[in-house]
């Protein structure tokens, strides 16, 4: 990670925590896991949340990356 980067970082927000270890308990990659249904994985992520930042863990987030552009042609009212 180069200075560039690290100054980019910023502190995620208890949403964006509690939905990324949300989304950890419900999919294993890609793949459904039947296991934790979607209540019990929001509880448990805001949980695991509170404990963290009780523990004094701070969660840095890198920004959103740009949406890609779905076409390599000029649009054709833009000169």
């Amino acid at each position: 990670m180069t200075d560039d980067d690290k100054r980019e970082l910023r502190p995620a927000s208890d949403e964006e925590i509690e939905q990324s270890l949300s989304y950890a308990l419900r999919y294993e990659g890609r793949k459904r896991v039947r296991q934790a249904d979607d209540a019990m994985a929001r509880i448990t992520a805001e949980r695991l949340r509170e404990h963290l930042q009780r523990c004094g863990y701070v969660v840095l987030k890198e920004p959103d990356a740009a949406a890609p552009s779905t076409s390599g042609h000029r649009h054709p009212n833009t000169d």
